[in-house]
């Protein structure tokens, strides 16, 4: 997102970066501006934020965004300042930082992104936006053609409606990797084959099903050093859906049994763990070894 931001977005002066390790920050502008001309790495959040009218922000965790939030609202006066927060948490998550900065004095807008990193790297995300019309109008040039290839917009509606829509659609993602998981599963044991069933799934379900599947038959689920999307975090993505099913008087079934797969990825690669390691899980409780 910000390899896209700094190269695309329409920027007036150079893009602050920072994070909270600041070693990182450094080491991102070492890649993507060389020459320190279309960047400045801040030392901390409260220095970019003091220098910068609009400010993007995608953290792991919700604790960590509300904290944050909480941080600088507290130190600053932030009136004429946007936030843009891009990260994936519960809806009521989103709810609370529109609060507290709106009553510091800034504007809020919830944009969290579908997309893997290689989407994120290609400038293909698809970036969903909600809250006010005004303050959507300011984020817009920083989204299609530049961080994304569209924009789905919750315009004057409630912030929380856009993770509301990411916690939902990304238990279309972990459904999508479970069936895949399972039909790879059954396809090696029935006799298929891994390679004549990712034939039928190129041709019927082109995109992402693809990918995965390709990303399983490969082994590459089990094999990465750094995980494209981290078990730790798709298990936080799946209680979130599962708060939310509760709070709304129903069950996800279909995300309770990706969820224990997800416990056994978890156990099994720790910190390297994938979401995609959902196909060696369920090749375990098959009889099978995890790792293909």
């Amino acid at each position: 997102m910000v390899k896209n931001l700094v190269g695309k977005g329409p920027l007036h002066a150079p893009l602050i970066i920072s994070n909270r390790n600041a070693q990182r920050a450094f080491d991102l502008q070492a890649i993507l501006d060389p020459g320190k001309e279309k960047t400045v790495v801040a030392p901390t959040m409260a220095d970019a934020v003091k220098a910068a009218d609009i400010v993007f922000t995608c953290l792991g965790d919700d604790d960590a965004m509300r904290q944050i939030a909480q941080e600088v609202s507290d130190v600053f006066n932030l009136n004429g300042k946007l936030f843009v927060d891009c990260s994936t948490v519960h809806p009521d998550t989103t709810h609370h930082l529109a609060d507290v900065f709106t009553k510091a004095g800034a504007e809020f807008v919830a944009c969290p992104v579908f997309g893997a990193p290689a989407m994120a790297d290609a400038g293909q995300l698809i970036c969903v936006l909600a809250g006010p019309e005004d303050s959507i109008r300011k984020v817009r040039p920083y989204c299609k053609g530049v961080m994304g290839k569209a924009n789905i917009e919750f315009s004057g509606q409630s912030c929380s409606k856009a993770t509301l829509l990411k916690i939902i659609g990304n238990t279309f993602i972990l459904n999508m990797i479970e069936a895949l998981a399972e039909g790879h599963t059954i396809a090696e044991k029935s006799g298929l084959g891994n390679e004549n069933l990712h034939q039928f799934i190129e041709i019927m379900f082109p995109g992402p099903y693809t990918a995965y599947s390709g990303r399983m038959i490969s082994g590459d689920y089990h094999r990465r050093e750094e995980p494209l999307f981290a078990v730790d975090l798709a298990r936080k993505d799946a209680k979130h859906a599962q708060r939310l099913a509760e709070a709304s008087g129903m069950n996800l079934k279909d995300v309770e049994v990706a969820d224990g797969h997800l416990s056994h990825v978890q156990e099994h690669m720790g910190k390297k763990g994938d979401i995609a390691g959902i196909y060696g899980a369920v090749r375990t409780e098959s009889g099978l070894k995890f790792e293909n």
